[in-house]
This record gives structure tokens, C-alpha cells and sequence, in this order.
């Protein structure tokens, strides 16, 4: 079954703008321009950028959808393919974000406009507690890209998080897995795009 519609969520303080959100939809416009391609910019509140998953979603046929996740994005990614049964690719996905982001309540800057401001409010916590799932139902359905050298993420804890997963574990790299161009075919043939 090939994917028609495939979804790309970036990371904490991050943007349609990042680097790998752009070259996933330069990749995706130029070797399959039939696909529909949707990466929102998502709000600072988990259960709002949730609702807005589901609302963008929802007429998606969900045996034809994928899912694209960096960090917090990732996190986002495995909700939103354990409530489809979507295939999902998660890039150094974050693993407790209520516990990594409790540190960040109060006024934050967008990564990609220092300019942009946007508060991160002490219920956000409790909002991704709730999001929290157990062992994903279909790991088959799932390829993670996770680098030994993330400076802001432990390697270790984002393989423990998904046993059984088909992984690719990058010896150095980094967070933003800045060498993605070379990972971009294989991300896009485990999507099995249109």
C-alpha cells in the first residue's frame, strides 16, 4: 500500500522552516509530487497541536497516510500513528517531553526567528503527561533515525523506547542530525510514497 498523504511535525521551539522539514518537501514535491504534503506550524500547547493533528487529519485515509517527527515532533508523531495505525519515521524522537520541557515554562523564542515569542505554560506539562503511550502496538510500522551524539536527547533512552523498531543508530551526528540528506532515501522508501 503506497502513502498519499504524509504528514511532517517538527520539534520544540521549531518551525515549518528547519532544515529537515525543508528538505523532506523539496524531496517529496520533486520525486513524488502527487502526495499530499502537509507540515503545520504547531502551537505551544500539546493538546492544541493535537487537536489540530486530528482536525487536518480526519478525512485522510489512514491505510494511505504516514507520519514524519523530529524530537517533539517525533513524541507527536507516535500519537498520532498509535490513533491511525499510519506508518511513522521519528527523528531522535523525544521520549518524556513533560519531563525535559518542565525546565522551559515561561517565555520562549522560536529557534528559526529569534523575533517570534511564544509561552510555554505550566499545564503543557500535564497536557503531554497525557499524550504519554505504553510500547507502540505495530513496530513494524515504525523507522527511527537516532543519533549517538544528540546533545539534547539521550540515545539510549530513545532506543529503549522503541524495542523492535527498525533503527538506523548514527555513531556521532547530532540533534538536528545535520547530515539528514543522507538518510532522506531511506526515509522515503520505508514511506512507500505515491
Amino acid at each position: 500500500m503506497t502513502t498519499t498523504h504524509l504528514l511532517y511535525l517538527h520539534g520544540f521551539r521549531s518551525s515549518p522552516r528547519s532544515f529537515k522539514a525543508q528538505r523532506m518537501a523539496e524531496s517529496v514535491r520533486q520525486r513524488h509530487p502527487s502526495v499530499h504534503w502537509w507540515c503545520p506550524q504547531l502551537p505551544p500547547s500539546p493538546r492544541a497541536a493535537m487537536d489540530l493533528l486530528r482536525d487536518g487529519t480526519r478525512d485522510w485515509p489512514r491505510e494511505r497516510m504516514a507520519v514524519v517527527g523530529s524530537s517533539l515532533g517525533g513524541f507527536y508523531a507516535t500519537c498520532v500513528a498509535e490513533d491511525t495505525g499510519c506508518r511513522a519515521v521519528l527523528l531522535n524522537p523525544a521520549v518524556d517531553p513533560a519531563r525535559d520541557l518542565a525546565k522551559y515554562i515561561g517565555e520562549q523564542t522560536a529557534w528559526h526567528d529569534p523575533q517570534e515569542h511564544f509561552y510555554f505554560a505550566p499545564e503543557y506539562v500535564g497536557e503531554l503527561r497525557a499524550l504519554e503511550r505504553g510500547p507502540v502496538a505495530h513496530p513494524e510500522r515504525y523507522f527511527a533515525i537516532i543519533a549517538k551524539g544528540d546533545e539534547v536527547l539521550h540515545w539510549r533512552e530513545m532506543t529503549g523506547r522503541y524495542p523492535g523498531v527498525h533503527t538506523r543508530l548514527l555513531e556521532g551526528s547530532d540533534h538536528a542530525i545535520s547530515e539528514f540528506d543522507e538518510h532522506i532515501d531511506a526515509v522515503l522508501a520505508f514511506l512507500k510514497l505515491a
